[in-house]
């Protein structure tokens, strides 16, 4: 039972953290202390402790030794460098999908792109990005490989740890769900060259937006060209 509460403590700080953060509660480049952050959340240091762990290998805290943790915000540089991993991993992930994925793929990604069309109906943004986030997970899972599974999810954390999103701002959710269609659509083909063709082109807008409202604030130069090719 000991154990039980100590793991319901850890992810209940984590996830805590992880929205204080997302959401500016806890600034970018602001400095906590393990004992504050406990404090904060009324727990003891060891579940904090955990969680900081967690978000430093997301890149969402830096670890300063005897001074905490800071929180880190994202520089174009951060975009670049996911979004090149994603690009790696994705990419061929969805020509895999295709190669391989059945039926029961096939309703899983229909069942969220229409529960991505609810939350656009709803304007429940909350609703849109975790079904977002499924769909994509759904393609990564069919390589088999909870290493790949989990840096994805480590990937999608880093850009969203300071509120980093296209969502309702540089183009809406109606246009974010339209580019998942044709990722979807050659799956089910069995359409390997396709699959990979349509998921590449929604990472690299994806990114691409990313990096110049980044670029808006901090002042930093576009890559350029991004992505490379060969």
């Amino acid at each position: 039972m000991d154990s039980e509460r100590a793991q319901s403590a850890h992810e209940r700080v984590l996830a805590e953290l992880r929205r204080s953060i997302v959401s500016g509660e806890l600034a970018a480049d602001s400095q906590h202390s393990i004992y504050g952050l406990a404090d904060r959340f009324g727990v003891s240091r060891t579940p904090v402790r955990e969680a900081v762990l967690k978000l430093a290998d997301a890149g969402m805290v830096t670890i300063d030794r005897n001074r905490g943790i800071r929180i880190r915000g994202l520089s174009v540089r951060d975009i670049r460098e996911i979004f090149d991993l994603r690009l790696l991993l994705e990419v061929p992930g969805a020509a895999l999908a295709a190669r391989h994925g059945d039926a029961g793929l096939s309703e899983r990604l229909r069942e969220h792109l229409a529960r991505m069309r609810d939350a656009i109906t709803g304007d429940d943004l909350a609703a849109f990005a975790q079904h977002d986030r499924a769909l994509h997970t759904e393609i990564a899972e069919v390589a088999d490989n909870s290493r790949l599974t989990r840096q994805l999810g480590a990937l999608r954390d880093a850009t969203q740890a300071m509120g980093a999103s296209t969502m309702n701002q540089t183009r809406g959710l109606d246009q974010i769900e339209r580019e998942h269609v044709p990722i979807i659509d050659a799956i089910e083909r069995g359409d390997e060259k396709a699959a990979a063709s349509a998921m590449r082109e929604h990472l690299v807008e994806t990114a691409r937006i990313l990096m110049t409202q980044i670029a808006a604030v901090t002042g930093e130069e576009l890559p350029d060209p991004w992505p490379r090719e060969g």
